[in-house]
């Protein structure tokens, strides 16, 4: 009888350092798969940023040659207070003609900035579904893999 209950005791102990190994290396894969999606995450936002960044630069050349082309220096800019700047661009502006001109590359400049605002706007939704729908196929497979172990397990028993 002894004998009996040392054999079932160590036969319990054999089952729990099994299950125990078990949910170990679950654990590491949901760590490395953590890991791995930490990882494309940083990577999109890195990618994010620096296409921000280089974007920024851009319309900053853009509008430094727009305000060169149109005679205004961009120092008259930075030295006075914007409603002084545009007083001045004003004030050089001598016919209808001048100022059907001015108004026709302001709404260009504004068109553009537009253009150029709703692409980030739609890179960034797109990158936002992008990772919602991984994550969600991250945890879908998750699932998936313990429900089948879960199985392995009932069927063991």
């Amino acid at each position: 009888m002894n004998q009996d209950l040392t054999q079932q005791w160590l036969t319990e102990i054999q089952v729990l350092k099994e299950q125990m190994a078990e949910l170990q290396h679950d654990r590491d894969a949901a760590w490395e798969s953590a890991q791995k999606w930490r990882q494309l995450y940083n990577t999109e936002a890195e990618q994010r940023r620096t296409h921000a960044q280089l974007s920024q630069q851009a319309i900053a050349s853009l509008k430094a040659d727009l305000h060169k082309l149109q005679g205004l220096e961009v120092e008259t800019l930075a030295a006075g207070t914007p409603v002084t700047a545009i007083q001045q661009e004003i004030e050089q502006l001598k016919s209808v003609e001048d100022l059907q001109a001015k108004l026709i590359a302001v709404i260009k400049e504004r068109s553009c900035l537009l253009q150029a605002l709703k692409t980030e706007h739609d890179n960034h939704a797109q990158t936002r579904n992008s990772l919602t729908t991984a994550l969600g196929d991250a945890i879908d497979s998750l699932t998936r893999e313990r429900a089948s172990k879960e199985e392995e397990k009932g069927k063991n028993s």
